[in-house]
Order: C-alpha cells, then sequence, then structure tokens
C-alpha cells in the first residue's frame, strides 16, 4: 500500500508543475540556459506564474540574457503578458536596453504599439533606453514613429533628452515629427538642448527644427541652452540667429554676460559678431525670493552691470580682456560702488585679479561702503588663490590701513576672521602696528 501512494504521489500533476516552475524560476536566477531548457524539455511552463505574478519571460528580460529568453520563446513564452503595471516583456526590453533582446521579442510577434499605463510605448522606450538597432526594429514592424504618451511626449522627444543620436536619426527617417510641442512648449529640440546634447541638437537642426520656437514662460532655445551650458548648442543657435543676442534671462543677465562668466571665448566671439553689445547692462531679475517672515532676509538686488564686470567676478582673465580688445569700459563702477577690481576680487583669480588693476589702475580702489579689496579678502574665507590675489595687490600697492565705512582697517578685520587667512595676510602684509599693516617688501 505505501509503496502504490509513493507510485501515486510520483504522477500527481500538481506537484510535478510546481516543481517545473521552480525549476524554471532557479533556472533563471542562475542565469542558466542549459537548465531552463532542460525544465522546458521536461514539460515546465514557459509561461507559468512565478512569485509576484511575473512571467519568466519577463524575469529572463531582466537577466539581460539573450539565452534565456530565446529558449523561452522556443518553448512557446507568450509576448503579450503584462504584469500589474502595464509593462509588457518588450517595454522591460527596451527599458534594460539590450538591442539583441529587444530584436528576438520583436521577430517573435511582441505586439510593437502596446503601451504602459503612461501610453509610453515599446519605441519610445527603445529610443531612450536601447540602440538604434531596436529602433528600427520596432519601425519595420509598423510602430507608430509619432506616438505620444500622457505627457505628450514623442518618441524623437525620448531619444532627445537621452542623446540618442543614432536613435533620432532613424526616428526622423521614419518621419518623425521634429517640430511637434509638448503642452508645456517643449519640442525635441528642447529636450535636446536641456539633455546638453549638443550634436543631437545640431541634427535636429539640419532635419528642419525650428530654431526661433519659444518654450516654457517664452524661452527662447538660446536661452536654453545657455540655463543648460550647452555652451557649443548656443554657438550654432547665435550663428543661425536662434535667438535675441540681447535678451535677458529671468535672472536679467543678457547672452554676453551668460558667456562671459563662462569663459566661453568662442560663444563671447559668436555674439559679438552678431551684434551684441559690448557694454549692455544687465536687467532686473524676475525671480522672486520667498524667505520667512522672522527668519531670513532675501539677498539684496543685483546691480546692473557689464558683461566685462560678470567675467571679472567669474575669474575669467582671458575674456576679460577679449572683451577690453572688443572696446568693452574698463572704468565702468555699479551702482554699489563696484569697479572692475573689486569684481575681480569676487573671482577668486590673481591672474584676472592683476588684469583688473591694470586696466583700472587702482588697487586701493573702495566701494560706497569703503571697503577695499583688501578689506573684503580679510573679512572672507581661505582659498587657495589667496595668497597669490595678496601678492598681486601687494605688489600693486595696496595699502592696508585704510579705513572703511566702520572705521575698520583691513587688520582689524582681519582680527574676527579665519585664522587661515590672517595666517596668509601675515606672510605679505607682516603686522607693524595695532590699526595697520605695512606692506612687505
Amino acid at each position: 500500500m505505501r509503496k502504490f501512494l509513493a507510485l501515486a504521489l510520483a504522477f500527481t500533476p500538481l506537484p510535478a508543475m510546481a516543481h517545473g516552475a521552480e525549476a524554471v524560476s532557479r533556472a533563471i536566477a542562475e542565469d542558466d540556459a542549459d537548465a531552463l531548457v532542460a525544465a522546458l524539455s521536461h514539460g515546465a511552463d514557459a509561461n507559468a506564474a512565478l512569485e509576484y505574478g511575473e512571467t519568466p519571460l519577463a524575469r529572463a528580460v531582466e537577466t539581460q540574457d539573450p539565452a534565456l529568453v530565446d529558449a523561452l520563446l522556443r518553448a512557446g513564452a507568450k509576448t503579450d503578458r503584462a504584469d500589474a503595471l502595464g509593462v509588457t516583456p518588450l517595454l522591460l526590453a527596451c527599458e534594460r536596453g539590450n538591442g539583441a533582446i529587444v530584436t528576438a521579442l520583436v521577430a517573435a510577434g511582441a505586439p510593437v504599439d502596446q503601451s504602459n499605463a503612461d501610453a509610453v510605448t515599446p519605441l519610445a522606450m527603445c529610443a531612450r533606453f536601447s540602440d538604434a538597432e531596436a529602433v528600427r526594429a520596432l519601425l519595420t514592424k509598423g510602430a507608430s514613429a509619432d506616438s505620444v504618451d500622457l505627457r505628450g511626449q514623442t518618441p524623437l522627444m525620448w531619444a532627445a533628452s537621452a542623446g540618442k543620436l543614432d536613435a533620432a536619426s532613424a526616428l526622423l527617417a521614419a518621419g518623425a515629427q521634429v517640430n511637434r510641442e509638448t503642452p508645456n512648449g517643449f519640442t525635441p529640440l528642447f529636450f535636446a538642448l536641456a539633455g546638453r546634447n549638443a550634436n543631437l541638437a545640431s541634427a535636429l537642426i539640419a532635419a528642419g527644427a525650428d530654431v526661433k520656437h519659444r518654450g516654457p514662460e517664452n524661452t527662447s532655445a538660446l536661452q536654453m541652452a545657455l540655463y543648460q551650458k550647452n555652451w557649443a548648442a548656443a554657438e550654432e543657435l547665435v550663428r543661425l540667429g536662434g535667438g535675441d543676442v540681447a535678451e535677458p534671462d529671468r535672472e536679467g543677465r543678457r547672452p554676453l554676460h551668460v558667456a562671459a562668466a563662462a569663459g566661453q571665448a568662442s560663444l563671447v566671439a559668436a555674439l559679438l559678431e552678431r551684434g551684441a553689445d559690448v557694454d549692455a547692462l544687465s536687467g532686473p531679475s524676475k525671480i522672486t525670493w520667498v524667505t520667512e517672515a522672522n527668519f531670513g532676509m532675501p539677498p539684496p538686488p543685483v546691480q546692473p552691470t557689464t558683461a566685462l564686470m560678470a567675467a571679472a567676478k567669474a575669474g575669467q582673465a582671458d575674456v576679460m580682456w577679449q572683451l577690453v580688445r572688443a572696446g568693452a569700459d574698463e572704468h565702468f563702477v555699479d551702482g554699489a560702488g563696484v569697479n572692475l577690481v573689486l569684481a575681480a576680487v569676487q573671482g577668486r583669480n590673481a591672474t584676472a585679479l592683476g588684469l583688473a588693476i591694470e586696466l583700472a589702475g587702482d588697487a586701493n580702489v573702495a566701494d560706497k561702503n569703503r571697503t577695499t579689496a583688501l578689506q573684503m579678502l580679510a573679512g572672507g574665507p581661505f582659498f587657495p588663490e589667496l595668497p597669490a590675489m595678496l601678492h598681486v595687490l601687494a605688489a600693486h600697492g595696496a595699502r592696508a590701513d585704510i579705513p572703511n565705512a566702520k572705521g575698520k582697517t583691513a587688520l582689524q578685520v582681519l582680527t574676527d576672521g579665519l585664522a587661515t587667512v590672517q595666517a596668509a595676510f601675515h606672510e605679505v602684509y607682516p603686522d607693524k602696528a595695532p590699526a595697520s599693516l605695512a606692506l612687505s617688501h
């Protein structure tokens, strides 16, 4: 009787099926294609539900091993089974990026336009995460080149945001609309600019992208490129007329100010060639600062300034000289009394400071609060260029005994400063008197 029961249990279908699913799951987990083939050849179901409702095919896709996927497809795995989130094996394959797996699924009849809950199609997913081979395989099987997801984005926009030049080229060749807009005004070109993809932006422009299109908040393509520090694309847009070279951005900065502060000499040259005014002033910022009623204050208003001053404040000596050669006014003083020398102190670059002094002619100039360059450095943090900047000021006769509006000299300001700053000062300006520092020769 016991032997009979044992034989009966051995041939009961349910335990055998459970064992088959377990064997399939284990083979996939161990990335063992031979074991998977063996399990399937012994009757394991290629479509058995695994833990959490996953299908074997989806789990094989996760491993990114084409051999596992091929074994399941040959055993009849269904390619249209979606998980609880509406993700099909093909969508998952596109997201994971293996082009060989995508191609195998498409060849096996996977629905190419079966989207997820956000209406994202496999083509859009592949355009962002996979390769051009996968994109072309989907297009060949009839995938819509201009499918739109719930955010209004097309596959070309997905490719543009990720900088996938080959995928974008395949989509454009299939007729994807280069000037399609999302509800908030983004075009494929704007996605490429936001993603800092200069080569892709160039390809889109060559394909007919509208360089004069305005995006969110009336942002021009040039402004978008500048916001994202996409300098190569910005230069191309300038040369193509893709933005007003005099138009200020949300912070009131004109393109020349942005390029100068970034040290982008080639872009500065392009802007000047297009007619940018070398001495145009920045405008008021449109940014509204929100602060706690009893805790914190908004920053002071930014004074209108020139591109040369912007370059000095960023320590961009080469661009400073470039702008001066183009006719920039080296004697400009802003509404707070800050001139080129005081601006260069903020740039923390000894070369820029030396050039500013040579151009403006006075190392002891002070702002409206009678703060000199030495006093600014005495009350600030330590940084690597500080000793070199102090030597530059000393070499140009900067005095440490000049009081500011509060009657404090550089030494008195220094007494409340950091020890590292004090040490740097005393190497260049040894303490000779209680209230002043004598120039060290």
